[in-house]
């Protein structure tokens, strides 16, 4: 793994390293820190990205106290997304555009896992590199995480299930809800209630939230997602599901069914590791407890 302001894989950009400090070290210097799991991204990154700075830009000018960052997670892309991704940063002048770069795959997990752990935002946020989720509903994510956290502990999750109904899903092939479907009873079933949409790659973290959650993260593939919220739950992090606007992209990069038997392989992995406590979670602090039961 490499990691830098700039790119890792060419000399032309060694100038632009940049020491990144882990989450759990010091007071965050960052209103928000974006983190942005890419794996050939190359096409779809510039017009979510284009979407994301042009509202955090006028957030910043309406709000001289708001500061961001964004991390893009390269996780061994075979295209041009680091390059992409930095020189975009250049015609933005933007310097808080950081790229990590994975010499091999890991899974969208693995990207998600390790950007969080050297963002320095006080609220962080995970968003998938296709655009397919509207970037100004944080404002909305935001808002309901402010109302529900205790003791600096919550988490809003973005949720796409009063969709239900809509041509976006109901225009989906019969297997493909069918699969959507039964992935969601599995869940229901070894354990994660409560949360109607746990894949929506739109999720929002208090920093206290994120260093609770991800050094206890074990799994780097695409149900990663449950696991996060699993831990959640368990730690009773409060956590408020959130309608957002999303539209399916093209360019996806989940085989319908290799990735679903991976995924039902890798949700009884993590009930099994669970329940034998091979896997075990590491409690919050006794005060943090206290408030969050409170």
């Amino acid at each position: 793994m490499k990691i830098s302001g700039g790119s890792t894989r060419s000399d032309k950009y060694k100038a632009q390293l940049k020491p990144l400090s882990r989450t759990d070290e010091g007071t965050p210097s960052k209103t928000l820190s974006v983190v942005v799991p890419a794996y050939n991204e190359s096409e779809r990154l510039p017009i979510m990205m284009k979407e994301t700075l042009d509202f955090l830009k006028e957030k910043e000018t309406k709000d001289t106290a708001f500061t961001y960052e964004i991390m893009i997670i390269d996780d061994g892309s075979q295209d041009s997304t680091v390059r992409v991704a930095l020189e975009m940063a250049q015609q933005e002048n933007i310097h808080d555009i950081r790229v990590v770069s994975f010499e091999t795959n890991r899974g969208k997990g693995g990207a998600v896992i390790q950007g969080m752990q050297y963002t320095r935002g006080e609220y962080i946020l995970m968003v998938d590199a296709d655009g397919a989720t509207r970037f100004s509903d944080l404002d909305a994510l935001h808002a309901k995480l402010k109302a529900t956290e205790r003791d600096g502990l919550g988490v809003a999750v973005g949720s796409r299930a009063h969709m239900v109904k809509t041509d976006a899903v109901v225009k989906r092939s019969f297997i493909r809800n069918f699969l959507m479907y039964s992935f969601h009873k599995v869940v229901y079933i070894l354990g994660c209630r409560g949360i109607e949409d746990t894949q929506c790659g739109f999720k929002l973290f208090t920093r206290k939230a994120a260093q609770a959650i991800f050094p206890n993260m074990h799994v780097e593939g695409w149900v990663f997602d449950i696991e996060v919220l699993m831990i959640a739950q368990h730690l009773r992090i409060p956590i408020v599901e959130v309608s957002v606007a999303w539209q399916e992209i093209d360019g996806s990069k989940v085989s319908l069914m290799r990735d679903s038997i991976q995924m039902a392989l890798d949700l009884l992995i993590i009930r099994m590791n669970y329940i034998s406590g091979i896997w075990k979670i590491r409690p919050l602090v006794r005060a943090e407890v206290d408030n969050v039961e409170s």
